[in-house]
């Protein structure tokens, strides 16, 4: 079966060869391709048929979001990011033969834990999973990701992501 490969901002930027016509991204990427050479492959692979631009099923970003949240990537990921990520678990539930290009290890991160194949175009990739939480600098207090507040509310201390391994 013939690999449908989805492609971050990263690949463009970073030089990944389309070579197949099996391409896809979503359209909030568009926003992180700012340099002219990056912009100009990606708009001659759309207009070349090598690339195309897919929506998202709300259901499919739904179950990203989910899966996020446990992890703590929630912290990291940009709205680009999770909806890249929802469109290579919409490809790979639908049946395709999903790998995902992608030089964040954010990204990869969490493509690990779902199980979807990954590879980076300048980096070799990441090799352990780690999951991520807020926690103060002075008391050690650990917080909720939706806790707005960059200050513990006991101690006054920073609040930092910190990261943990996750066996996997």
């Amino acid at each position: 079966m013939e690999i449908s490969y989805v492609l971050d901002a990263s690949a463009f930027i970073n030089g990944f060869q389309l070579d197949s016509k099996n391409n896809f991204t979503v359209s909030e990427i568009t926003a992180e391709i700012k340099d002219f050479e990056s912009k100009l492959k990606f708009d001659a692979a759309i207009e070349e048929g090598r690339l195309r631009i897919q929506d998202v099923d709300l259901k499919y970003s739904s179950c990203v979001n989910d899966i996020i949240s446990e992890s703590g990537d929630i912290l990291r990921l940009s709205l680009p990011d999770k909806k890249l990520i929802a469109l290579a678990y919409m490809l790979s539930q639908q049946g395709h033969n999903v790998k995902v290009i992608s030089d964040d290890y954010t990204i990869q991160n969490t493509l690990k834990i779902m199980d979807i194949p990954f590879s980076g175009v300048l980096t070799e990739g990441i090799k352990e999973v780690y999951n991520w939480k807020k926690v103060c600098e002075g008391c050690k207090k650990e917080y909720d990701d939706d806790y707005s507040f960059d200050d513990c509310e006991i101690c006054g201390s920073r609040i930092f992501k910190k990261r943990i391994r996750v066996r996997k």
